[in-house]
């Protein structure tokens, strides 16, 4: 098996956890590369599982296109790691599972932003895809927001070829089920199962009392435009931004290919509520 590792190494304890990783590995699967500034482009690497320790952001990166033995494996070595399935003390006893191919897979859906210019009328896909500027793909997120001096932004948010909403805001961001838990739900937005075929529209600081979240069938196409004639803004991912200039639109959709990633049979399916301790008890000082 052919594995390539990203590792978060600003944390203390991941060091440590990598040269052990890389010791134990050596001798039993052939490791592609090893990435501890998550700064390389993952679509060109050639591995059938890319070892993720430290944070869940790094997993977000686009990855190869998705083939049946592509797959992401995160080990949680942050505060929360919603993608990641593994702790650290869970990793060890699932590792042969792993390297014989025999750990479940689960698919996440990626989404596609395009910016397309004001001279392009439609949003079809062939058109957007032969016409576009830019083009980046994302597991959790788009975000459009002023670039400085950060003022007030306005844009016109619709799906599906809908005439769409008037916006004024901070910004807007538009999330995957994956992404959901994160910049999403710091924004106010819901947390969507990852089994759920849908986006998420969330204002970030509307200027309005009655902007809600809305979400749409990832088969629809979002519109998040068309950028105000006063200002220019920035599209921006963790890995990839371009800035708009008046009239642009970009236009998102589901991505062709979906993230693969490698799951822990004895981990609960959905455990964000763990993670956040919802419906937690109250912890008292003395036995009632």
């Amino acid at each position: 098996m052919k594995l390539f590792i990203v590792a978060n190494c600003e944390k203390p304890q991941v060091r440590p956890a990598l040269d052990a990783l890389v010791r134990d590995l050596k001798p039993r699967a052939e490791i592609v590369g090893v990435d501890t500034d998550q700064s390389g482009d993952l679509s060109k690497v050639s591995a059938d599982v890319v070892l993720v320790l430290g944070g869940d952001g790094h997993c977000s990166r686009p990855p190869p296109p998705a083939r049946p033995t592509d797959s992401s494996h995160g080990r949680d070595f942050g505060r929360l790691g919603f993608l990641a399935s593994f702790t650290p003390e869970e990793f060890p006893r699932h590792l042969d599972l792993l390297l014989s191919g025999k750990l479940p897979i689960g698919r996440r859906a990626m989404l596609e932003a395009s910016v397309i210019g004001k001279e392009v009328s439609s949003i079809a896909p062939a058109e957007v895809a032969a016409r576009r500027k830019f083009c980046a793909t994302a597991l959790n997120d788009a975000v459009i927001t002023a670039g400085e001096p950060f003022h007030m932004i306005e844009l016109e948010l619709g799906a599906n070829g809908d005439e769409g909403i008037r916006y004024f805001g901070d910004g807007v961001i538009v999330s995957t089920p994956s992404g959901s838990t994160a910049y999403n739900v710091s924004a106010g937005g819901p947390i969507i199962s990852p089994d759920v075929e849908a986006f998420c529209i969330t204002p970030i600081c509307p200027h309005s009392s009655h902007f809600g979240r809305r979400c749409f069938r990832q088969q629809h196409c979002g519109r998040a435009g068309r950028a105000s004639e006063r200002r220019h803004h920035a599209l921006l991912r963790r890995q990839a931004s371009t800035k708009l200039i008046a009239g642009d639109r970009v236009v998102i959709r589901r991505s062709l290919n979906d993230a693969l990633l490698v799951e822990n049979p004895d981990t609960q399916k959905w455990r964000v509520g763990q993670k956040l301790n919802w419906a937690s008890s109250p912890k008292y000082n003395s036995p009632l």
